[in-house]
């Protein structure tokens, strides 16, 4: 868990660099061309067999959920926030994985789990003032917000489907899938890549590898072993971090209000994590 936070907190870092000279589809295409190729190596050396035909629709719509809708949108979203801010906004999953994981996969969610996911959303809701202020605050950011309900339905569908095949090989193809679809957006990709300068590249490389790639697996591999509802609460360390990183690597100022927010956050995640139920 704590790879996996480490991975896609990097993610909003990432983005606001590589949308200097990317549109928002071809960074989701180039991002997942070099996951594809990472993952293809990893799969060549382990050896994942073929899927059931039948198996092949589920496969595809993992990738559109986790791969093709989710970080599209998640791009056109980050041009208007901060990635202190997006990282939060991103990571509102958990509400929509806790009512996912309640009504639809019938999972036990206690009345003190509800009430610390409440909590939690409070201190997102505290970051996000402080981040810019609320009359800065640009409408088209709330376009994570479907980013985030995106990623909710890719975990309930890869928690619900994910016995069938190991991590590995559920990673792999919902990557390959994904990456075929967003080939909608090949046109002119290749001359961004050419005029884009080389730091901006660098951060697109390590996207494709650490956040698109590895942090999926490792993600595939926590939900194989908890439950959606518990596992997903995790998430909320993303935007600390996230802010931290940001601070450090594009020396974005981290304000009193976002500590205090992120304190918030991270107190109801520890209590979560201790919840049986």
């Amino acid at each position: 868990m704590a790879a996996v936070v480490l991975c896609w907190a990097y993610s909003p870092i990432g983005i606001h660099i590589g949308l200097e000279s990317y549109t928002p589809g071809h960074l989701a295409l180039l991002r997942f061309l070099i996951a594809s190729a990472f993952m293809a190596v990893i799969a060549l050396f382990a050896g994942i067999g073929l899927p059931r035909l039948r198996d092949v629709p589920w496969l595809m719509l993992l990738g559109f959920f986790a791969v093709v809708l989710h970080h599209v949108v998640l791009n056109m979203g980050q041009r208007w926030v901060s990635p202190g801010a997006s990282s939060v906004l991103a990571q509102t999953a958990p509400l929509f994985s806790t009512l996912i994981a309640a009504f639809f996969l019938k999972e036990s969610v206690s009345r003190w789990r509800w009430l610390w996911v409440a909590v939690g959303l409070v201190g997102v809701v505290l970051v996000i003032w402080a981040d810019k202020g609320v009359g800065e605050f640009r409408p088209q950011g709330l376009l994570l917000l479907v980013a985030a309900l995106s990623w909710s339905i890719y975990f309930a569908l890869q928690k619900h489907y994910g016995n069938r095949y190991s991590p590995l090989t559920i990673v792999c193809y919902m990557v390959w899938a994904g990456t075929l679809m967003l080939c909608a957006y090949w046109p002119g990709l290749v001359d961004e890549v050419r005029n884009a300068p080389a730091r901006v590249n660098w951060a697109i490389l390590l996207l494709g590898l650490f956040p698109s790639a590895l942090a999926y697996l490792l993600w595939a591999y926590v939900l194989a072993h908890t439950e959606v509802s518990r596992s997903v609460g995790v998430m909320y360390l993303i935007p600390p971090v996230a802010m931290v990183m940001a601070a450090v690597v594009l020396g974005s100022p981290v304000s009193a209000g976002v500590v205090v927010g992120a304190a918030i956050v991270v107190g109801s995640v520890i209590v979560m994590s201790r919840l049986k139920g």
